[in-house]
């Protein structure tokens, strides 16, 4: 008896990005899980539709993205956040998987505090937090810059990007565990859909 194939997941990711930055992070992240096997929506937060917002409601995970801008995530990221109340209030996100990416011009920069920003208005929504799952990088003498986390971030993939330099500022190992991120959640959401299909069996 051969076991049905299951759906490809359904991962969106929705981010803000000001100066293009986090724009590749979510690229990262958007070819990674796409090559794992999920489908992937790319949505602006900033210039989001009703038709997007329903792409949200029917994804078995939502990745979050934002620049840090003055320790926590940016404006238009927040006003985003403040808007997904209408599906707190229906439980309409209850169980999806979330996960997050940021960026910012210093190495820390607090961006510990928009990763968790993240992780409460993921808790919230009674949605599962998927953590980036690699060792730090970049933390001994034989240790490179060019390791994947270099910055030692654990919830979510942190980017650091100069502040004088545009979207090819972003260093090629934040960019390579963007895409480790968008695997993650992709092998996550397959997990999860196969214990329904087993559950439901």
């Amino acid at each position: 008896m051969t076991t049905p194939a299951l759906p490809a997941p359904v991962v969106s990711l929705a981010y803000h990005s000001g100066f293009g930055h986090t724009a590749v992070l979510a690229e990262a992240v958007r070819a990674a899980a796409t090559e794992a096997g999920a489908t992937v929506h790319l949505i602006k937060v900033d210039e989001i539709t009703e038709a997007q917002w329903e792409q949200l409601d029917a994804s078995d995970a939502i990745v979050f993205g934002s620049p840090t801008y003055m320790g926590t995530a940016s404006g238009a990221f927040h006003t985003f956040a403040e808007a997904t109340a209408k599906r707190w209030a229906t439980r309409a996100w209850q169980d999806k998987l979330a996960a997050g990416f940021t960026n910012s011009a210093s190495k820390s920069g607090d961006k510990l505090h928009t990763l968790q920003f993240f992780t409460v208005l993921a808790a919230q929504h009674g949605m599962n937090w998927v953590s980036l799952n690699l060792l730090p990088g970049w933390n001994s003498s034989t240790a490179s810059e060019n390791d994947l986390n270099r910055l030692g971030f654990f919830l979510g993939a942190a980017a650091q990007s100069p502040n004088d330099q545009g979207a090819e500022g972003v260093h090629k190992a934040d960019i390579a565990t963007a895409e480790h991120l968008g695997r993650r959640i992709t092998e996550q959401a397959r997990i999860v859909l196969a214990g329904r299909a087993a559950l439901a069996a």
